[in-house]
């Protein structure tokens, strides 16, 4: 098999191939086996005495998959040119580098190597020990669910930016208010303004954990008004995308059904 051969295979197999082709498929299981297998063993690890008695086990786990998704992550950069977008030897690749999928490959890898690069503290190897949970989002390449969120979430992009805005407005004032109006009486639990940003988080999202609360009758009175504008404020963003949702299902829907007869394709 020569060069240009063999490059357009590895991509075929690395990306979605044909239906029919068996080791594209069975190369996509193994990726997805692998992936779960490394989150099931960030869970078990920690728990101290499973991660006493099984260390060897889970520094394998980890060192096989660091091997597989490195080998993995080459061949993609090596083959991407295959595909149209990224046809251009150097600057396809780049482009592809910078893409959605490509950072997600790198996320499951680099954690790995940073303490082999650099000496960092026990605490911050911990840290990038739970990194690995990015790996989760490999998954997105194999599963349209994934899929279908981020295309909603591209589509009601600007929506969401807006609603988010919003909220994050009323965060500010509301904890500001609420400051001015609570600090004499309680000047531990209003202590400062993103201080009482937890208050607001709690009282907005309705969550009122009630560690933090108004006691004055201005504050209470103000507490339950922030409570009614955040239930319909911070319900902003989930009818946004179930309205995402219902918009990207009918497009698919529409597309299968013929302009002229109005059967289905499929049919």
């Amino acid at each position: 098999m020569n060069y240009k051969k063999l490059k357009k295979r590895s991509y075929e197999i690395l990306e979605k191939g044909a239906p029919d082709d068996t080791w594209s498929r069975r190369v996509d299981f193994f990726i997805i086996f692998l992936i779960f297998l490394n989150i099931l063993a960030v869970i078990l690890e920690s728990v101290r005495s499973l991660k006493e008695e099984y260390q060897l086990i889970f520094d394998f786990i980890e060192l096989f998959s660091i091997c597989i998704f490195s080998i993995e992550y080459v061949f993609r950069i090596w083959s991407i040119t295959e595909k149209e977008e990224y046809s251009k030897p150097i600057s396809g690749r780049l482009k592809y580098l910078f893409s959605f999928f490509s950072i997600i490959d790198l996320l499951a890898i680099v954690p790995a190597y940073i303490p082999l690069l650099a000496t960092v503290d026990s605490r911050v190897i911990r840290g990038i020990r739970l990194v690995r949970l990015f790996r989760i989002l490999k998954l997105s390449r194999y599963n349209r669910a994934f899929g279908l969120i981020r295309n909603v979430i591209r589509s009601k992009k600007e929506e969401l930016v807006i609603s988010l805005f919003a909220v994050l407005t009323l965060l500010v004032v509301a904890s500001s208010l609420m400051y001015f109006i609570e600090n004499k009486a309680q000047p531990e639990a209003f202590s400062s303004i993103p201080a009482t940003m937890w208050w607001g988080v709690a009282t907005l999202t309705t969550v009122g954990y009630g560690d933090v609360y108004p006691v004055t009758v201005l504050g209470k009175f103000m507490a339950g008004i922030m409570a009614i504008l955040g239930v319909g404020l911070f319900a902003l963003p989930a009818g946004i995308l179930a309205n995402g949702f219902g918009d990207n299902l009918d497009s698919k829907n529409q597309s299968k059904v013929c302009k002229h007869c109005g059967k289905n394709i499929d049919e």
